[in-house]
């Protein structure tokens, strides 16, 4: 009898990582089901988790390549890892200038969130994840970056 296939990514990983679309989907939720008195509170703290989570696929984007068993990486990717810090607060500009704020900016965060993907399938490309990684990150970047696109549509 052959031993049973595991996955890649361990289950309590994979159930955290879908776990963190409940945020996005609560303030989906909100927005359509709660009134205009929650509605900006609601965009704001849609903003602020989809901003905290693109600066976090950063951050896990570095790690990937600190970790490269490659000698050397590719320049670009080093600098496409800091983007999403800049892109999240440069997203938070219209706010800081008075301007219109958060529903434009959410659906740049959401067209950035799922545009990430593409920097997940480049470092799969290259040999620098594990396996099994795009079955967690694709789902998630589509999934975190439609939530929020339609949040900031509605």
């Amino acid at each position: 009898m052959n031993p049973p296939v595991l996955s890649p990514v361990p289950p309590f990983a994979r159930l955290l990582g879908y776990a963190g679309l409940l945020p996005q989907a609560g303030v989906l939720a909100s927005l359509v089901l709660g009134g205009p008195e929650i509605r900006f509170t609601a965009l704001s703290l849609g903003f602020a988790y989809a901003a905290l989570i693109f600066s976090f696929l950063g951050g896990v984007w570095w790690r990937r390549l600190a970790a490269a068993a490659r000698a050397v990486v590719p320049r670009w990717i080093w600098a496409v890892a800091v983007l999403p810090s800049l892109l999240a607060l440069a997203t938070a500009w219209p706010w800081a200038a008075g301007q219109a704020w958060p529903g434009p900016s959410l659906v740049s965060l959401g067209v950035l969130i799922m545009s990430s993907a593409l920097v997940d399938l480049k470092l799969r490309s290259l040999g620098m994840t594990p396996p099994g990684w795009l079955s967690l990150r694709l789902p998630l970047s589509i999934g975190l970056g439609l939530l929020t696109l339609v949040a900031g549509l509605i």
